[in-house]
C-alpha cells in the first residue's frame, strides 16, 4: 500500500485548510476552501469532506493510504467523544464532528482545540522538533495555549488543560473582566485585544504618545512605536510581557517544560517582545525549573493548525 499519510483540516470561520503529512511531520500538500458558515453545520461539513478528498486525488498518495484525519476547531468541545459544544466563531452547538466525518470519510477522525493543534505542529515538526515536553502559547486576538508531555498533546479531565490564556494573573486592583467571566486573567493583558485596550486608555488619559496620531490603534502600531522609543508603548509591550512571564514561570514548577514556544499574530513583534518576556521569567521562575529552559518563537506560522492536526492520530495520550 506504500507509506502512510495524514490528513489534517485547519477549520476556521471563513476558510477551511486541509493539509497532507508524512509520518515525521512533514506537509506534503495543502488545500484550501470557504467554510460556508453562513449556509449551515451541515454545508460546512460536507465541504470538509470535498476538501479532503480533493487533496488526497490532487496528490501522488492513494487514498488507502490515509491513515487517519484530525482536525482543529476554535471552541469548547469533549474530545474524546469528538463533539463540539460551543464554536463561537462558526455558531455551532452540540455537533458530533467526529461521528460525521467518519461516516462520511470511512476513515479514523480525531478533534482537538486550535491552540492544541498548533502547540503538536511545532511539537512534531516545528520550532519544538525532538523537544519531548513543551509549552505552547498562541498570542493573537485571546491567549490560546497547548502542552506537549513525552511528545503528546496533554488535554486534562475535560479537555481544558492549556487555557493559558485564563490563568488569573493580574492583580485585582488591576484587574479587569475577562470574556470567560472572570477578572484578571493573562488574555486581557497580553494578547492583542489587551495590548490594543492598554494603549488606547493611555491616548485616552492624554499621556504624550505618537499613538494620539494614530486613529484606529492596532497591535502592530503599539510594537512599531515600542521600536521607536515611544514611552507609553513601551510600557504597555512591557506590562504584556510581564504578566506572560511570570504566567510562564508559575508554569514551569507545575510542569517543567523545556521550552516555551510563543505563536501567533503578536509574537511577530520579535526582540523587543521576547527580550522581555525571558527577562521576567527568568526573574520570576524558581532557580531549579528554570535551568536549560528556553523561550523561543513558533516557526510553523499559519500551517501549525493543519500539521497539529494531522498528528493527532499519531500523537495524542
Amino acid at each position: 500500500m506504500g507509506e502512510k499519510v495524514y490528513v489534517g483540516v485547519d477549520l476556521g470561520g471563513t476558510s477551511i485548510k486541509v493539509g497532507l503529512c508524512d509520518e515525521n511531520g512533514k506537509l506534503l500538500q495543502t488545500f484550501e476552501g470557504p467554510t460556508g458558515t453562513e449556509l449551515g453545520v451541515d454545508v460546512v461539513l460536507e465541504n470538509i469532506a470535498q476538501y479532503v478528498r480533493k487533496l488526497v486525488v490532487d496528490s501522488p498518495y492513494e487514498w488507502e493510504q490515509v491513515a487517519g484525519i484530525g482536525a482543529g476547531i476554535a471552541g469548547f468541545m469533549d474530545i474524546p467523544e469528538g463533539f463540539i459544544k460551543l464554536s463561537p466563531n462558526l455558531g455551532w452547538r452540540n455537533v458530533p464532528i467526529k461521528q460525521i466525518l467518519e461516516e462520511k470519510l470511512g476513515k479514523t477522525v480525531k478533534i482537538d482545540n486550535d491552540a492544541n493543534v498548533a502547540a503538536l505542529g511545532e511539537a512534531w515538526s516545528g520550532a519544538g522538533a525532538g523537544i519531548p515536553n513543551l509549552v505552547c502559547y498562541t498570542l493573537g486576538t485571546g491567549v490560546g495555549g497547548g502542552i506537549i508531555i513525552n511528545g503528546s498533546i496533554f488535554q486534562g479531565y475535560k479537555g481544558m488543560a492549556g487555557e493559558l490564556g485564563h490563568m488569573v494573573v493580574v492583580p485585582d486592583l488591576e484587574a479587569i473582566q475577562c470574556g470567560c467571566g472572570l477578572k484578571g486573567c493573562l488574555e486581557t493583558v497580553s494578547s492583542a485585544t489587551g495590548i490594543i485596550r492598554m494603549a488606547k486608555e493611555a491616548v485616552e488619559r492624554g499621556e504624550h504618545t505618537s499613538l494620539a496620531l494614530v486613529e484606529n490603534i492596532m497591535a502592530k502600531d503599539v510594537f512599531d512605536a515600542a521600536k521607536s522609543g515611544d514611552e507609553v508603548a513601551l510600557r504597555t509591550i512591557n506590562r504584556a510581557a510581564l504578566y506572560l512571564g511570570k504566567s510562564m514561570a508559575a508554569v514551569s514548577v507545575v510542569l517543567n517544560p523545556q521550552r516555551f514556544i510563543v505563536g501567533g499574530g503578536v509574537s511577530k513583534a520579535g526582540d523587543i517582545l521576547f527580550d522581555a518576556i525571558r527577562k521576567y521569567f527568568y526573574e520570576f521562575a524558581q532557580e531549579s525549573a528554570k535551568e536549560g529552559v528556553d523561550i523561543v518563537p513558533a516557526s510553523l506560522g499559519n500551517d501549525a493548525g493543519v500539521v497539529g492536526a494531522a498528528g493527532l492520530n499519531l500523537r495524542s495520550l
